[in-house]
């Protein structure tokens, strides 16, 4: 079979990343590299000598050998390139947030919901091979009853300013991955919330966010994420984990960004695992949507726009909350400052923004 043809638009941090992971595998073709910068484009070619490295967007749209989009510019993009892509009557792969709005993002589901398109999104939590062992032993019923779902994730990541604000603060940029997660887990939606949050560094928006509530069949979430974690340690460190308690067991994972341990304690099984963390699983989200296109069936375990907007819309909701309590600034404007100086010339740490070769 015939490689796919896919054309990239955006060729920043995760387009990067998705080229990586299309050249390892057999089963894509990058024909078409896109970007508005010069020097994104002149990285592209380096990278990517075979693709055509393009300006124009509409280049790829109108390209009928290309039967895929992959869309990692900036989200105020995304909903125009999402409608071309399904006049076009391309197939979408997707960064989140899927539009710039919550009410655009809703606009772009109803666009690819009506379109006899596949098409689908980086949740990439879905695609962890931790989270999905941990899901099948619920499954089995070794935990009893899902009761409580616990997710945290702090690490001294991205600071305030460095480049994603286009998507909001940190707990929408990226907390709507751990909001969608508890969602994936609970199976139900969102009932009540509550949340409570910090201005860190005194900066304009929180960058740390801790919510709980319930869902409609009654499991109680709680949810914790900030890029506030020891930003100026002389050694980083992080705090993340996720911690699933049932009626009559527990399943709990963690993971220090290169290898994830999974501990099962059920009724009848205990078992622990430790396997390569995995990273953001693009390589798994690029094979499915493969399998989906070449068998005309969709892979039921890809994440669907409606997904998104569902986690982007409540990670809004939460900060939203957040901002009717209480909200303490703590901390200066200089030692945000530090922190940025710092992460210019860190070659080892969390969430670093790539540098150009």
């Amino acid at each position: 079979m015939n490689p796919i043809k896919i054309g990239m638009i955006g060729f920043g941090r995760m387009g990067g990343f998705y080229l990586e992971q299309m050249q390892k595998s057999g089963r894509w073709e990058v024909a078409c590299i896109c970007d508005v910068s010069a020097e994104s484009r002149e990285e592209a070619r380096r990278l990517a000598p075979q693709a055509q490295v393009i300006a124009d967007e509409q280049i790829i749209f109108d390209d009928p050998e290309v039967a895929v989009v992959g869309l990692f510019a900036l989200a105020d993009s995304r909903l125009s390139q999402i409608g071309k892509a399904v006049a076009a009557g391309k197939h979408i792969i997707a960064e989140k947030p899927i539009a710039d709005s919550v009410e655009r993002e809703w606009q772009a589901v109803s666009l690819v919901e009506k379109a006899p398109l596949f098409s689908t999104v980086n949740l990439y939590l879905r695609n962890s091979w931790y989270h999905n062992t941990i899901k099948e032993f619920i499954s089995s019923g070794e935990i009893g009853e899902l009761a409580i779902i616990r997710v945290c994730h702090m690490t001294p990541g991205l600071a305030p300013g460095e480049g994603h604000e286009y998507e909001g603060p940190a707990f929408h940029d990226c907390g709507m991955h751990y909001v969608d997660i508890a969602r994936w887990y609970a199976e139900s939606e969102f009932k009540t919330w509550n949340a409570q949050a910090v201005r860190m560094w005194n900066y304009k928006d929180p960058w740390w966010l801790q919510c709980h509530g319930t869902f409609e069949n009654g499991v109680v979430f709680d949810i914790t994420q900030g890029h506030v974690y020891g930003q100026l340690s002389a050694k980083q460190t992080h705090n993340s984990y996720v911690d699933i308690v049932g009626t009559k067991g527990i399943a709990r994972m963690t993971h220090d960004f290169k290898t994830a341990t999974v501990e099962l304690h059920g009724v009848t099984q205990t078992h622990r695992i430790e396997r390569p963390y995995g990273g953001k699983n693009i390589d798994v989200l690029c094979e499915r949507f493969a399998q989906s296109i070449e068998s005309g069936r969709r892979c039921e375990e890809l994440p669907r726009f409606r997904d998104a907007a569902v986690a982007s819309e409540y990670a809004w909701k939460f900060i939203h909350d957040a901002r009717t309590h209480d909200l303490p600034a703590i901390g200066d404007l200089r030692t945000l400052q530090q922190i940025r100086e710092r992460r210019r010339t860190m070659k080892n740490g969390y969430g670093l923004l790539r540098k150009r070769a």
